[in-house]
This record gives structure tokens, C-alpha cells and sequence, in this order.
């Protein structure tokens, strides 16, 4: 073998350990690199599901109907205050129990279904009443390959992937950006639904737009299993050695 030969031998075998990495995608969304406008994503509405936490705070434009809510001396502040602090759970069967309402079905309804279906039930009692309804336990958990895996709370009841990935601080550049789990559980019944983000389809996926307790898990690509098996660990020293190798064997062919 003459030192041409060893030379190019040298280089096809670097040429082909740099080679074995597959390629990632690290851009979202792609294919949207020709597309003029892409429209907004659906809006998913999120409904209040039993064991829901929800806050209402009720109010009145009466101070007399303020009194039932508002007077620490009232039968009624006693009753219900210690349920107002951390809010009112929907039971097994989507019930809340409401100060001079009593048992109310909210189970089903967005929060401005609920809103206004206790405004007119409080009506029938309470003059000029005003509610508002926040989920307080509304979470979601990102884990896998992203840089802070942890749970969120949301407090608008809004959110999508990204802003998901956004919280836990973006994937890193292992996270298969083609392949996204999200796991729901509707019902008592988990599914479990794929996303690709290097697809402007994806907007349109019922799953974009995260539910109370989704988990979005980022799944490793195999470059990361092929960068940290034992091999791969050894291929700079084997790289080293072929350069080693190709100098000594220059020395020793000038000779």
C-alpha cells in the first residue's frame, strides 16, 4: 500500500464515523417555509370534569345579597368560607355545593357556560349577582427530552404544545420533534395521540391545544442512544489512532 492509498483509506474512514449520526430536523414546523399566512389554530375549549377544583367567587350589586356572601357573622360564611379557600371540588358526578344554591351540575360546561348558568341560578335568589369561575388545579406535565421537565399550573386555561415546551425551557436537540406524545385521560379512559411539529398540520390536531392533566412526553431520536453507547465513546480514541497511525506511517514511508 503506498501513502496515497493509506491516506484515502484514512479519510473514508473518518468520512464514514462522522457519516453515522442520523440527521435531525431541529427546525418546528418546517414545511412552513413556502407557505404565505397559515391560519390561527382551532381554539379547544376546556370543560370543567369531575374532580375539578374550581374557585367562584360571587358577588352582589346589593349590599343586603352581599351580606349572604360577604358577612363573617352569617350562618352561610361559616358554612362554605373554609370551601372557598382553595376552591370547590366537582364531585364523581360534576356537583358543586353553592352557597344558597345548593348542589349544582357544572360538569361539561366551559368556563363561560359555568359563569353564566350560576348567574342565572343565583338570579333567582340574589339580586343583580356576579360570578366568576377559574379551574385552580388546571396542569400539565412535560417530561423526556426537554431541558426542565417539570409540572405547570396554568391559570387561563389555555395552552398549547409550544408554550408546553416553552415552559420546560424548549427540547434539546435529541427531543424527536416529529413524534411528540401527548397523553390525555378523558373520562376515565387514557388516549394517547402523536404530534408532528415539523408539520403545519399539527395546528390542526385536537391534541395542540392541551387539556387539565395532559403530559407531553419528548421522545429521544437514536442519535442520542448511538452518541452515549459504549462505541461511540470509544470513537474519538479510534479516530485519534487512525491520525496517529496515518502520520507515523508518513514518517516511515519518506524513509
Amino acid at each position: 500500500m503506498n501513502i496515497k492509498t493509506f491516506y484515502c483509506s484514512c479519510a473514508f474512514a473518518l468520512l464514514f464515523a462522522s457519516g453515522c449520526a442520523s440527521r435531525r430536523d431541529l427546525v418546528y414546523f418546517s414545511n412552513l417555509a413556502n407557505t404565505g399566512a397559515v391560519a390561527n389554530p382551532k381554539n379547544q375549549e376546556v370543560h370543567i370534569a369531575p374532580n375539578d377544583m374550581v374557585n367562584i367567587t360571587m358577588h352582589s350589586l346589593s349590599p343586603e345579597s352581599d351580606n349572604l356572601f360577604l358577612n363573617k357573622n352569617s350562618a352561610l360564611y361559616a358554612l362554605y368560607a373554609p370551601a372557598k379557600i382553595d376552591g370547590y371540588r366537582v364531585n364523581k358526578d360534576g356537583l358543586i355545593d353553592l352557597p344558597i344554591i345548593g348542589g349544582f351540575k357544572i360538569a361539561g360546561m366551559n368556563i363561560e357556560e359555568a359563569q353564566k348558568a350560576i348567574t342565572l341560578e343565583l338570579s333567582k335568589k340574589v339580586k343583580d349577582p356576579l360570578v366568576d369561575v377559574q379551574i385552580v388545579n388546571f396542569k400539565i406535565t412535560v417530561i423526556g427530552e426537554v431541558n426542565k421537565p417539570s409540572t405547570f399550573i396554568i391559570t387561563n386555561e389555555k395552552v398549547n404544545v409550544l408554550e408546553a415546551l416553552g415552559m420546560a425551557g424548549d427540547m434539546t436537540v435529541y427531543g424527536k420533534r416529529d413524534n411528540v406524545l401527548v397523553i390525555r385521560n378523558e373520562g376515565g379512559d387514557k388516549t394517547l395521540k402523536r404530534l408532528n411539529l415539523n408539520n403545519k398540520d399539527s395546528f390542526d390536531s385536537p391534541y395542540f391545544y392541551l387539556k387539565q392533566n395532559d403530559i407531553v412526553y419528548v421522545e429521544p431520536d437514536k442519535s442520542k442512544a448511538v452518541e452515549y453507547s459504549q462505541n461511540t465513546r470509544l470513537m474519538p480514541l479510534i479516530i485519534a489512532s487512525i491520525s496517529a497511525l496515518a502520520v507515523l506511517a508518513a514518517v516511515v514511508l519518506k524513509r
